[in-house]
């Protein structure tokens, strides 16, 4: 079984604070056999990030745009999910919006992103968060907004789409229903509708009306929040397998 997870808000709390709990996900994978990937968007070199200094053995980042994993001698292959006219068209999109908002705050970690680029909306008025993505729609550029990017690509990309090329390259004997995937924020919306075992942890409820596909179960509850969520329902799952 693969536990397939979003990131900040899903496996974190409070925005990107890691808890024990986040821990403890990972222990409890390991105990039952069980591979946790997380499937985010945030950059490629986090997905180094992750690979370097927890247990993992692939991720899938950027929204599903590239897949870094551990090759059999321990090194980490990068697989950018886009054909490279499209990474090409993206690097000069991300030149043009500069200059015709050069007051746009790139996230901090664009210098590590191969597939999308990031924006930290946070840091912006609501007018021109309006006016970059008019722009980006006058000029056929993809988009969408997490708990604390605006990300922006070229080409097809989708957490789901990323999520199933995987399964079909790298895990061929595991079906769709022998996985779940756990999120909490907008950009999580293709794995809800497409993803038959989805879940989204309770604080996911502030976002709930904007999505027009929502995951099959919505935990309750403050104690479901975050990790939290994640935590208390694989533990569930366990013990549900073990009768």
């Amino acid at each position: 079984m693969i536990l397939f997870s979003d990131f900040d808000g899903t496996l974190t709390k409070e925005g990107c604070q890691l808890t024990r709990e986040f821990f403890d996900i990972i222990d409890h994978a390991k105990n039952n056999n069980q591979e946790l990937i997380i499937v985010s968007g945030r950059s490629l070199s986090w997905g180094h990030f992750f690979l370097t200094h927890f247990p993992f053995k692939a991720c899938i980042m950027e929204g599903g745009g590239v897949i870094c994993y551990l090759d059999s001698r321990g090194e980490i292959v990068e697989e950018p999910l886009v054909s490279p006219a499209e990474l090409e068209r993206l690097k000069k999109f991300t030149i043009d919006l500069q200059q015709q908002y050069p007051h746009v705050p790139l996230s901090v970690d664009s210098f590590g992103r191969l597939s999308d680029r990031a924006i930290e909306f946070h840091l912006m008025d609501e007018s021109w968060i309006d006016l970059v993505m008019d722009f980006m729609r006058k000029e056929d550029i993809n988009f969408s907004k997490s708990n604390v990017h605006i990300n922006f690509w070229c080409g097809n990309i989708s957490k789901y789409l990323g999520v199933k090329h995987f399964l079909e390259k790298y895990r061929p004997d595991l079906k769709h229903e022998d996985c779940w995937f756990f999120g909490d924020a907008p950009n999580d919306e293709s794995m809800f509708e497409l993803f038959h075992n989805s879940v989204g942890v309770s604080n996911i409820k502030h976002c709930l009306h904007k999505l027009k596909y929502k995951p099959r179960i919505i935990l309750e509850g403050a104690e479901n929040a975050g990790s939290s969520g994640v935590l208390n329902f694989i533990r569930k799952l366990s013990l549900a397998q073990e009768f």
